[in-house]
């Protein structure tokens, strides 16, 4: 029997003070792409928080030109700009091995990512593509929205927190469009978009005609109760949609009852949903206890910490867990009593509590359990993690 190859990360992060305090310059990146241009064996490599500039990010670029092995490559929060994002831009046109690239936090600006749209149109293996933080502006959006009309390969898209200077929510439209007939895409951030509620209304219309999405991030927007409606309606018959994250907009406990309401009637598939700070008071939680205890049996994970919760919303929350409803590790908060009355302290449990930083330590450090960064997709499928 022939023996299985073993594959291994190469994590030499910036912020990993296990394995001191130097960060990676060009110099080293040059000599990491001599190491490893002819490697069969490392097939992730993670560079967050180093100093690599343009020229560094240029090396990077050759080593995924050349590499026939490599899966995964993480820049994260280096300090290249939109030379270096078009250098990488043009090694993912000839590269046919990788799966996932995280360039987040590098100022590539519009043109940097309008070289990552051209490069979709060409490549046919990648599936994961982090551009969040990068100061992407309205016609880099709109391009790579347009070009995932046709692009059914990428699997997973974030580019949060873009430069808007318009209020006419032309990028949502355009991504509420493009997810209309997209038919490989599962997840999707859009954070910091400026959306509101016909932005929502776009996205939840359209969502409605999608089979494939399981991971919508429409956090820190400015989404209202009557955004939050149409989420719900869309809930209703939306059967794909696994993990919603409406954390720090403003649904208020209208918004949360309606979206309890359809998980009541209707909607047996989602699995997680974050309204963290949405100003919800404790109508609302009793609302969504009552139909997770009663009703529905299919969320699993509920990530509620920062709203106006009073006494009553705290004693529900803690019937929720008491009855068995949800697990301990699956929820934000833990409820303990002080004087006879219930209170919740948090929990670092959440949606994205490994994004910007991976454990040097215990069990999730392991890239093979972590799945390189979120938790809670790992479940789903694997190319952001």
């Amino acid at each position: 029997m022939a023996e299985k190859k073993m594959c291994s990360m190469l994590y030499l992060a910036g912020n990993n003070k296990l394995i001191g305090d130097e960060r990676l310059t060009d110099d080293d990146a040059d000599i990491l792409r001599e190491s490893l241009v002819h490697n069969t064996y490392v097939a992730a490599i993670d560079l967050r928080y180093n100093e690599l500039t343009d020229v560094g990010a240029g090396h990077i670029a050759q080593l995924i030109a050349g590499s026939q092995f490599l899966q995964s490559v993480n820049l994260m929060c280096n300090n290249f700009g939109e030379e270096g994002a078009k250098q990488l831009a043009e090694a993912l046109q000839l590269n046919q091995s990788l799966l996932e690239l995280r360039v987040n936090g590098n100022k590539i600006d519009n043109h940097g990512g309008l070289y990552f749209a051209q490069a979709l149109q060409a490549n046919e293996t990648l599936e994961s593509l982090d551009l969040a933080d990068t100061d992407l502006r309205t016609e880099c959006l709109i391009a790579l929205a347009t070009v995932l009309h046709y692009n059914q390969h990428l699997k997973a898209l974030n580019v949060s927190r873009p430069i808007l200077f318009s209020n006419q929510e032309e990028t949502t439209d355009h991504f509420a469009n493009m997810l209309k007939v997209n038919r490989c895409l599962v997840e999707l951030h859009l954070m910091k978009h400026d959306i509101r509620d016909f932005g929502a209304t776009r996205l939840a219309d359209n969502l409605r005609h999608n089979f494939t999405l399981t991971y919508l991030n429409l956090s820190c927007n400015r989404i209202t109760g009557d955004g939050a409606k149409e989420l719900a309606e869309m809930l209703k018959s939306n059967s794909t949609l696994k993990i919603l994250d409406l954390g720090f907009n403003r649904i208020g406990s209208d918004g949360l009852t309606h979206i309890a309401n359809a998980l009541s009637l209707c909607n047996t598939s989602l699995m997680t949903l974050s309204v963290i700070s949405n100003e919800i008071t404790a109508a609302g939680v009793c609302n969504l206890s009552d139909c997770l205890r009663k009703k529905n049996q299919t969320l699993c994970e509920l990530y509620i910490w920062g709203n106006r919760l009073q006494e009553s919303g705290c004693i529900a929350l803690k019937t929720l867990l008491d009855s068995g409803r949800l697990h301990p590790d699956s929820v934000d908060f833990k409820p303990y009593v002080v004087d006879g009355e219930v209170q919740l302290a948090e929990v670092s449990n959440g949606l994205r509590c490994w994004y910007y930083w991976s454990p040097a330590y215990g069990d999730y450090a392991d890239p093979e359990l972590a799945k390189y960064t979120e938790r809670a997709r790992s479940e789903l499928r694997s190319p952001l993690n």
